[in-house]
């Protein structure tokens, strides 16, 4: 009877410990991210758009409803761009792209895998045109975009509540393009983003 006393003890105290252990880890988590914008370049003007792919910071804010569900909200600071109609330059922009994601984190031992999805608003600004582009054509752009954004990534233990970050994100964006008021087609970014970064758990 003392041993089976004993044995309960020491069961309720793991158990206990691991509960603390979870709950000091916290809700939150930041995440600082260097992260490579590749963009798919649809474009249906006829005018051959693109954008340069590059490498940029993000960070996201991560808030734990349990161990499996997490909202994630990803933010960045406004981003250059050079328009290219096929290899010339013919302007620029900038964009700034806030995406807000829910996740499902998966049990597994030693890492931490996730998939999320959800929504991204795109803000185009400072878009500017070579002066001999502007006169033929007189173009312009939708300021605006929402589109759906897709994700995946795993989150590697290396110390307490640190953690190394792999994430990879498809977002859906796209503006449609005008000439004169009218409308000459849509462009599509599409961008794959892969990054690879540092999170806190508090």
């Amino acid at each position: 009877m003392k041993k089976t006393l004993l044995a309960v003890a020491a069961l309720c105290a793991l158990s206990s410990g691991a509960a603390l252990a979870q709950q000091a880890e916290g809700p939150w988590m930041v995440r600082a991210r260097a992260v490579h914008l590749d963009s798919a370049n649809k474009d249906s003007t006829g005018l051959g758009l693109s954008v340069n792919d590059k490498t940029m910071p993000e960070v996201d804010i991560t808030y734990f409803f349990n161990k499996n569900i997490a909202a994630e909200l990803v933010l960045t600071v406004p981003q250059k761009h050079t328009i290219r109609s096929g290899a010339t330059g013919i302007g620029s922009l900038k964009h700034l792209p806030p995406t807000l994601l829910l996740q499902y984190h998966f049990d597994a031992p030693g890492f931490k895998p996730y998939v999320g999805a959800g929504l991204n608003y795109t803000r185009f600004s400072s878009v500017r045109f070579d002066p001999a582009v502007a006169a033929a054509l007189n173009p312009s752009v939708d300021k605006n975009s929402f589109g759906a954004a897709l994700q995946v990534g795993v989150d590697i233990p290396l110390a307490k509540n640190l953690y190394l970050n792999v994430d990879v994100k498809k977002v859906f964006i796209k503006t449609d393009v005008y000439s004169f008021g009218a409308k000459a087609g849509t462009f599509k970014v599409d961008p794959v983003l892969v990054g690879v970064g540092l999170g806190w758990r508090f």
